[in-house]
C-alpha cells in the first residue's frame, strides 16, 4: 500500500536532532583541525571545536524545524481520499 505524500515529507524532532548532531560533529572537527593548523595549539583547537558544536547545533535544529513548516518544493497532499 502506498502511503500519502504528506507522511513522506514530515521529519520527527528526534530525526532532526540526530541529523544536527552528526552534521555538527563533522563540521566541528573540521573547525578544530583548521584552528589547529592555524595556531598549532590542540587545547585552543578543542575549545574552538566545542564552542562551534554547541552553538551551531542549536541553530541547525531551529533551521530544520522552520524548514519543516515551509511547503515550498513539497508535493501537495490530495484534497480527498477514497
Amino acid at each position: 500500500m502506498i502511503e500519502p505524500a504528506v507522511c513522506i515529507s514530515m521529519e520527527t524532532h528526534a530525526r532532526s536532532i540526530a541529523k544536527a548532531i552528526s552534521y555538527r560533529i563533522l563540521g566541528s572537527l573540521t573547525t578544530a583541525l583548521i584552528f589547529y593548523l592555524y595556531t598549532g595549539n590542540w587545547k585552543n583547537s578543542a575549545g574552538a571545536g566545542l564552542l562551534d558544536m554547541v552553538s551551531k547545533l542549536g541553530l541547525y535544529f531551529l533551521h530544520e524545524r522552520i524548514w519543516n513548516k515551509i511547503t515550498i518544493g513539497r508535493p501537495k497532499p490530495p484534497e480527498y481520499e477514497i
